[in-house]
Parts: C-alpha cells; sequence; structure tokens
C-alpha cells in the first residue's frame, strides 16, 4: 500500500469516527415531550398539562407552574393553553406545568383545598425533577384566583423547595381585607367560596391571605399586572397593598396598571404584547 493510499484510508476511517460520534451526539439530544392530563392526585381535578423543553437538563431547566383563575369555583388548565406558544418562545429555559385544582363547591372542596392541591403539584413535579430532567428553580404564573394561589404557595411554603418568582395578573392578595371591601363578589358568596364566615373563620382568611406571608425571607421576586378598572373583587387596593408591603420589606416587585383594563376583559393583543414583555425582562433581571 503506498502513501497515497494509506493516507486516503486514514481519512476515510477519521471521517466515518467523526459521522459517528455525531451521529451519537445527535441521538444523545433530549426531544421536547407533552403529556397532558398528568394526574398529581386521585381526583380528576387533580391533573396537569407537562411541556418540557428540548435540550432540557437537570442544571439549567426552570419550571414555571401556571395557575388558572375562576373565583376558585370554575375555570380549567385550558384557560392558559392559548399563552403556551408564546412562553414556549420567550422562556425556552422553562419547562412548563399547566395544572388544575379542586373546585370550590359548598360544602365540598372549600379553603383551604386548592392551597393544597397547588402544594400537592408543586411536590409532584419536584419529586419528578430527575426523570424530567428539570431543576429545583420554581416559579409561578397566575391569574386572578391562579394568582392568589401562586402568591400563597410562594410566600408560605419554602418546602420542598424556594419558589423563585410569581408573574401576578390581577390576584387577590387579602381575604379578610375583601371580605370587608368585597367589590362585585359579595359577602355572602364569599362565605360559600371559603366555607366560613370572617366572623367565624378568622385565622382561616389570615392563614389564606399572600399579604400576610410577606417577609423579606419569605417573599420572593414579584411582578403585578392589574387593570385600571378592575372592579370584580376589589383588587386594585388588593394589588397595591400587596406592592407596598413588598416594598416595606425591601422584597423586589414591579407594578404595572394598564388604563382602563378590567379583571383579564379588554385585555386585547397589544395590551398582553406588553405584558409579557415586562414579564420576560422581569425573570431575566430576577431569575437569569
Amino acid at each position: 500500500m503506498n502513501k497515497y493510499h494509506l493516507l486516503l484510508l486514514l481519512g476515510i476511517n477519521l471521517l466515518i469516527i467523526s459521522c459517528k460520534k455525531e451521529s451519537s451526539n445527535n441521538s444523545n439530544t433530549v426531544a421536547a415531550v407533552t403529556y397532558l392530563n398528568a394526574a398529581y392526585g386521585t381526583d380528576a381535578q387533580q391533573q396537569m398539562d407537562v411541556y418540557l423543553p428540548a435540550g432540557r437538563t437537570a442544571d439549567a431547566t426552570k419550571v414555571m407552574i401556571l395557575v388558572h383563575g375562576g373565583a376558585w369555583v370554575s375555570g380549567d388548565k385550558a384557560d392558559f393553553r392559548s399563552f403556551i406558544d408564546t412562553l414556549k418562545k420567550r422562556l425556552p429555559a422553562y419547562a412548563l406545568f399547566n395544572i388544575n385544582y379542586r373546585l370550590s363547591a359548598f360544602p365540598a372542596n372549600v379553603f383551604p383545598t386548592q392551597e393544597l392541591d397547588v402544594k400537592k403539584a408543586v411536590e409532584y413535579i419536584y419529586n419528578k425533577r430527575n426523570e424530567y430532567l428539570i431543576s429545583d428553580n420554581f416559579s409561578f404564573i397566575g391569574a386572578s384566583a391562579g394568582a392568589h394561589l401562586g402568591l400563597l404557595h410562594a410566600y408560605k411554603y419554602a418546602s420542598p423547595v424556594k419558589i423563585k418568582a410569581v408573574i401576578d395578573f390581577f390576584g387577590p392578595t387579602d381575604l379578610e381585607d375583601l371580605y370587608n371591601h368585597p367589590g362585585l363578589i359579595p359577602q355572602s358568596i364569599i362565605d360559600t367560596i371559603v366555607g366560613a364566615s370572617l366572623a367565624s373563620n378568622t385565622e382561616l382568611y389570615r392563614q389564606s391571605s399572600p399579604i400576610n406571608f410577606v417577609t423579606n425571607v419569605a417573599a420572593c421576586p414579584t411582578i403585578i399586572l392589574q387593570g385600571s378598572n378592575d372592579l370584580l373583587v376589589n383588587p386594585l387596593r388588593q394589588s397595591a397593598a400587596l406592592r407596598d408591603k413588598l416594598l416595606l420589606n425591601s422584597v423586589p416587585v414591579q407594578y404595572v396598571e394598564y388604563a382602563g383594563k378590567g379583571h383579564g376583559d379588554n385585555w386585547y393583543s397589544d395590551t398582553y404584547l406588553d405584558a409579557f414583555n415586562k414579564i420576560q425582562a422581569f425573570l431575566t433581571q430576577y431569575n437569569p
């Protein structure tokens, strides 16, 4: 075999090895996976949709938990599905978990059922992190009652994982104050949702209020997105109170008020575009 043939054979072998390595590397790339209606409990409402990104790792892939609204008595994770593609594009480093929870239906599933379901969902996700290839960096995004539940969990519980950030779309923050200043929801309805009047179980109202758990240690960076014409649960008062207490405790908070917008109604594409721009910037700053 002459020198030319030897060099040619060596080049072919190196090419084959290189191709094998490239093929091997490609085969090891983690593919995106979606699990719909994954059960985190035994009740039919204790389900979540799981969206795991491609190329995820247990070190770098963060977790975003979505919690729908509906005054704790209605709504479904389907309410957030129209935002999934937007969140995937804007937050490619996040795995998304869109959860349902048991809805209050007096006398069944009254408070703190919803709080405990969110806690159970967090524990389920945390315990699956090795299987899912996700990190222990968890955040929340919630709307209305879902924002209340995300805020409550984030500020109240440090186990099994401390929440890094909360995105709050017009969520109630102080149920005791809400009862005394109910907006368009009468006290009698609040009684049936919570399962007790304020007078009969003041402690339940206090334990169910995110604002009562704000400290410079317990709370986490929070962005509040609020319409100025939101009258449903008097959330302007609620959101402002949370903002002020977070500031008082030196917790990073961004308060965004949209003029003329209601409780999720008349939030058109331009409003959501601005909101998601601000959310993306907020997370880049406080959960990079």
